[in-house]
């Protein structure tokens, strides 16, 4: 696997999945055909994995400050990647984001793979939609794969992670989002890889997280640590927070975790480290 596989994007995801998988990954910046076309003569891989996007300085709310560079790192450079893999006849695997959804909390279902898009209230949603609805026609005539995830969790600080952005705020909303747990993700890349699975699926943990749940369960290992919960009355106005489900993973044969038997581990872990 480790000499098949080529993954692009050297960010927080990039860099947990070559670890995982002991593959190369390259930063190398991508603006055209040329730039491609040396990584392939370079690794000349039969997968790549693109792990490219932008996401913002701060949060996704600085992509509207950045619009050039959000557009080419979430639109133009998946697009560009998956056309050089189909000439190639390379497999082409997407990491994208849950963050395209609209959700109505109490009214709706988790959101599963079959739903369109519909979250154009943010640039940087509109950005990935726009990769999503390109790569989601190539799916249906050639090898790609559209993995999507939602709120990194790990087990080691990182400015990415969520639990570190989590702690850094005194007031946290209470609403339930999924969540994909970094260790458990990259086992359903490599489940995903063996299987040859094409299409979309969403790579998040069982059931939704409350956030005063990790951070409640935080606060018992750093008793200093303090934080209060945001009374919300409209829940509808509350952006990119949204339920998404993992029976499709599931069904593929892969034990999904529930957040309950994540959640200690990880807080544990992650204290420790």
């Amino acid at each position: 696997m480790k000499n098949k596989i080529l993954i692009v994007g050297k960010g927080y995801i990039g860099t947990h999945l070559a670890q995982t998988l002991q593959c190369p990954v390259s930063g190398q910046r991508i603006s055209s055909f040329k730039d491609i076309q040396r990584l392939l003569d370079r690794y000349r891989p039969n997968t790549i994995i693109n792990c490219i996007g932008h996401t913002g300085k701060r949060n996704v709310d600085d992509c509207e400050l950045e619009l050039d560079q959000t557009l080419s790192a979430n639109t133009f450079v998946p697009i560009l990647l998956a056309e050089a893999a189909w000439r190639k006849n390379i497999k082409f695997v997407h990491i994208s984001s849950g963050c395209i959804y609209h959700y109505n909390y109490g009214k709706q279902e988790p959101i599963d793979e079959d739903r369109i898009p519909d979250y154009y209230d943010l640039y940087y949603s509109r950005t990935k939609i726009y990769a999503e609805n390109v790569l989601t026609q190539m799916a249906k005539r050639r090898n790609i794969l559209i993995a999507r995830v939602r709120v990194p969790l790990d087990d080691a600080p990182h400015p990415k992670n969520l639990l570190t952005k989590l702690i850094r705020y005194q007031k946290i909303i209470d609403v339930p989002n999924s969540v994909t747990y970094l260790p458990e993700f990259v086992n359903a890349m490599k489940h995903l890889l063996r299987l040859n699975a094409e299409g979309i699926y969403n790579i998040v943990l069982k059931d939704a997280l409350y956030y005063p749940d990790l951070l409640t369960l935080y606060q018992k290992y750093v008793p200093d640590y303090r934080f209060k919960v945001i009374p919300l009355r409209n829940l509808e106005l509350v952006r990119t927070n949204l339920v998404m489900s993992a029976r499709k993973l599931a069904n593929s044969g892969f034990h999904v975790s529930s957040t309950k038997d994540i959640l200690k581990k990880c807080v544990q872990r992650y204290v420790k480290s």
